[in-house]
């Protein structure tokens, strides 16, 4: 029997056609033994009918819930396209024998990417001058004087493989310093990438640029709220890339409105969509992305060879790279399903 394969349908245009130019469906199409097939329907919460037949499911925006899971004696492996999995009930999936993996290392390159985009036109303030000029507003040049990245100090909050690179990429602007806010990251690791570990307060009150780079859980929801907020300096900037919930907007809106600091860009909010009148797009002090600031062709085609390699391997009867409940590979449930595929 060959290993099926599921799909979510947010793959796909609504025309059925693949929206992104590679994710890496040769590879599944080119290994023996493996077949593929999307989801009937996109909804929000992938329902235990639509895993029925399949060994692995990739999910790229869908939720993934103990009820998702209720009938899962073949399912084997859910992927993550990506490596935020806050989407994913991760106990649900362990005590349904259920491997979970992200695509981990896969973004660091684009979302540190971006982080050093959204540094560049915050402070260089790109999106008043655009707005200015298409007004014709142009005799107002002199009273939006920009700032460069050289002689300022980056604070990097969560010191990961985005951080990490993040940390490297902005080499060449001759930045000041580069500090960071990871209690997991020793100072031996942190000494070879140039950055000196502080605490969260005195980044908050040091960096003239903080990005936000931490995974979404119980310990960093809110973990950037008023009082860490009211630490900042006027003039510094607050960019989050990594997951809404982690600053907390009320406080964060209320500083940019009185200028007390001197912006921020989001590509992540405490509710997506954002909603129709929400107060930060009507910030002329905010850059805000939908979401995918860091989405580019060659982020999915990364992604997605990552992924689709997972699957691959775990069809072989082998553990894939990126798991994050490591606690199930010990399961007998999850170790006979894992057995019933060929090497």
């Amino acid at each position: 029997m060959a290993f099926q394969i599921g799909l979510t349908a947010d793959f796909l245009d609504p025309d059925g056609n693949l929206t992104y130019q590679d994710i890496g469906l040769h590879l599944i199409d080119e290994a023996d033994g493996v077949e593929r097939a999307f989801f009937d329907v996109h909804k929000p919460e992938i329902q235990s009918s639509q895993v029925a037949g399949f060994d692995a499911v990739l999910a790229l925006t869908p939720l993934v819930t103990a009820a998702t899971l209720k009938e899962s004696d073949r399912l084997t492996h859910i992927g993550r396209f990506g490596v935020g999995y806050d989407s994913v009930d991760v106990d649900a999936c362990t005590e349904a024998d259920v491997v979970l993996t992200i695509t981990a290392g896969g973004v660091n390159y684009s979302v540190a990417e971006s982080v050093v985009a959204f540094m560049l036109a915050l402070s260089h303030k790109m999106l008043i001058k655009d707005w200015m000029t298409r007004e014709g507003r142009w005799n107002e040049r002199s009273d939006h004087m920009g700032s460069e990245l050289r002689d300022r100090t980056l604070g990097i909050v969560g010191l990961g493989g985005i951080g990490a690179t993040l940390a490297e990429m902005v080499s060449p602007f001759r930045m000041k310093e580069l500090i960071a806010f990871d209690p997991f990251l020793s100072e031996e690791r942190a000494a070879e990438l140039g950055v000196r570990l502080v605490s969260l307060e005195d980044l908050m009150r040091e960096a003239d640029f903080i990005s936000v780079n931490c995974p979404l859980n119980d310990a960093t929801r809110n973990l950037i709220g008023a009082t860490q907020i009211g630490l900042m300096k006027p003039t510094a900037y607050l960019i989050n890339t990594a997951r809404g919930g982690i600053v907390d907007e009320a406080p964060l809106i209320e500083a940019l409105k009185a200028n007390r600091i001197a912006g921020a860009a989001l590509d992540c909010h405490e509710q997506e969509p954002l909603p129709s009148g929400s107060p930060i797009a009507e910030l002329d002090n905010v850059i805000v992305a939908p979401h995918a600031v860091a989405w580019s062709n060659e982020l999915f085609r990364d992604l997605g060879h990552i992924a689709c390699q997972q699957m691959i391997d775990v069809s072989h009867g082998k553990i894939p790279h990126g798991v994050v409940n490591t606690d199930v590979l010990e399961r007998p449930g999850f170790q006979a399903k894992l057995a019933r595929y060929g090497s």
